[in-house]
């Protein structure tokens, strides 16, 4: 009778989980008009074969089912786009049925009126807000000569050091964001804040599970630390009169309607502000300074640019806006820069209904990931795809507003903070190419699902 029982219920058991895959396996996924593919495992999906393989993950669905494929990652049904016109679209057509469609995991860590999470009107405002802090009006006015300022004292007497400069860069990164957004970048306040920002940037490259020692509940938790220390900053600040001229102060004491944002919008964008330096910025100034080790001649003419520019300067003269407009190859450096590393992956998108693309039907509620990695490597756009070649961006002229040049996003999506980027890595180089020489040390580079050295990257450097 027992032995009856116990067979009984492994056969109730693997009829449950049958059923269950069968479901997984079945009508949900299976509707007519979906793209081919699959959904791999329940719950899971391919999430563990897209983290752990990333670019190989891709080519190999590619090759099975085309550059339009249906997968299951990150928690949700997506549709992963590889295919350059589509994901034009995809990315100029906001409104029509797609929205943002980023991962609920990071939408918490960053705030679900971050920009990039938000949409419609309330995107075009939040944006306009951006602008009014980060625009090249507001660079040139003000916030260069902070940079500047900036780069020469975190670039002083590096001469005789070795410093791992993916450490060097992400700290520095994070430093000049705490400077424009709230006026220094020293005190008890940066202290506190410092690594509440590392645990939370560890927590949108992580897995979101919420168990009680993982790096995505601990990111969860710096997130509410972050608001309580912004808070605190933000009443201090409207108890006061004293004018502070940084971005938080310009936001608190926005009267203009256009541009004025709750307090919600506000700590979301300083949040979004602080973790896209160490995002993007940090990993461009790094894999710039180990091309420029590997490709010597791209080296020689940026030296030959900023040497010139210094000649017409005395040596404690800043950097002006007429200056920076000049490095024309410099520009084109951190172009080839983000191309050759692919800095960014891509963005996502969500659909709110219905809708047909590439002639297929995609359910709504599902994820479109518009992976522009392969467009970075499509020999017809970028001949010899692989080599650094800053001079491609010169001699034609048109590819950085190419069809289908999306390293800083496509459309009204584009990224407010481009300008901004480019000037920051453009006087970090200034000052790192004119003082120092140094060579790169041994140092694996992963480029999926971020561009990181898990053992950082030593360089040797040296006086120039």
């Amino acid at each position: 009778m027992a032995l009856s029982t116990v067979i009984f219920c492994w056969l109730a058991v693997g009829f449950c989980i049958s059923y269950f895959l069968l479901k997984w396996k079945g009508p949900r996924y299976a509707e007519e008009g979906l793209p081919p593919g699959s959904m791999g495992w329940p719950i899971f999906g391919q999430t563990a074969e897209f983290l752990r393989e990333g670019p190989n993950f891709m080519k190999k669905q590619r090759i099975r089912y085309g550059s339009f494929f249906k997968t299951h990652i990150l928690g949700s049904p997506t549709i992963i786009c590889m295919d350059p016109v589509m994901n034009r679209y995809v990315l100029l057509h906001e409104g029509k049925g797609l929205v943002p469609g980023y991962p609920r995991s990071l939408v918490e860590l960053l705030g679900k009126r971050n920009i990039s999470a938000v949409h419609g009107t309330a995107h075009r405002y939040i944006r306009s807000s951006m602008l009014s802090l980060i625009g090249p009006t507001v660079i040139k006015d003000r916030l260069l000569i902070d940079v500047d300022e900036f780069m020469r004292c975190h670039l002083h007497n590096l001469d005789g050091n070795t410093i791992d400069i993916q450490d060097k860069t992400k700290q520095m990164a994070l430093l000049i964001s705490i400077k424009l957004l709230l006026g220094t970048e020293f005190g008890a306040f940066t202290e506190a804040l410092k690594p509440e920002i590392d645990k939370l940037f560890l927590g949108t490259i992580s897995l979101p599970i919420k168990l009680l020692s993982s790096n995505y509940r601990r990111a969860l938790q710096a997130r509410k630390n972050i608001i309580k220390l912004l808070r605190q900053v933000m009443e201090e600040r409207r108890a006061s009169s004293v004018m502070n001229y940084d971005m938080l102060d310009c936001l608190l004491r926005n009267e203009d309607s256009k541009h004025n944002l709750d307090d919600e919008e506000i700590i979301d964008q300083a949040i979004t502000i602080l973790h896209s330096g160490q995002e993007t910025v940090s990993v461009v100034m790094m894999m710039a300074v180990k091309y420029l080790y590997d490709y010597p001649r791209a080296l020689e003419k940026l030296r030959e640019e900023h040497f010139a520019i210094r000649e017409m300067k005395e040596a404690s003269d800043a950097i002006d806006w007429n200056d920076y407009k000049s490095m024309s190859f410099t520009r084109a450096v951190i172009y080839e820069t983000m191309r050759l590393a692919t800095v960014v992956n891509g963005p996502m998108r969500m659909t709110t209904q219905k809708i047909e693309l590439n002639g297929y039907v995609i359910p709504k509620g599902w994820r479109i990931y518009v992976f522009i990695r392969e467009i970075n490597y499509d020999p017809i756009i970028y001949p010899e795809p692989y080599r650094f070649d800053p001079w491609r961006w010169l001699e034609k002229k048109s590819l950085e507003s190419h069809t289908f040049s999306f390293l800083f996003g496509a459309g009204g999506r584009q990224c407010p903070g481009k300008e901004l980027a480019l000037v920051q890595v453009s006087i970090f180089l200034h000052y790192f190419v004119t003082k120092y020489r140094w060579e790169v040390g041994n140092g694996v580079i992963h480029t999926f699902p971020r561009v990181k050295a898990p053992n950082g990257l030593p360089i040797s450097v040296s006086k120039y």
